[in-house]
């Protein structure tokens, strides 16, 4: 069974940072593209940031130059660290690991931008 986990939300005050986590298990990450994904309130789904099993990242512009995706396959997990955070930055985080036809999510994690 496949599950990924996402961890590390919270609540941060605007220009703070914050790294948040997607654990794997069932699969292995490097053999996936793997993307995160956030979720305002009101809002669509919105793609943030992807690794490709290559190494190769692609980020979404509103993050470009504040976040970065890296992964580590020792421990099968990749991360999202997110700097200079702002309030729009506010929404759910979702992992997610791709590689057709599979397509697996996590349960997402609660990132809360706020002074």
């Amino acid at each position: 069974q496949v599950q990924l986990v996402e961890s590390g939300g919270g609540l941060v005050q605007p220009g703070g940072s914050l790294r948040v986590t997607c654990t794997s298990s069932g699969i292995f990450v490097s053999d996936y593209v793997v993307n995160w994904y956030r979720q305002a309130p009101g809002s669509q789904r919105e793609l943030v940031a992807t690794i490709n099993p290559n190494g190769n990242t692609n980020y979404d512009n509103s993050v470009k130059g504040r976040f970065t995706i890296s992964r580590d396959n020792a421990e099968n997990a990749v991360y999202l660290q997110m700097n200079k955070l702002q309030p729009q930055d506010t929404a759910v985080y979702y992992c997610n690991a791709r590689w057709y036809p599979k397509n697996y999510w996590g349960q997402g994690t609660q990132v809360t931008v706020s002074s």
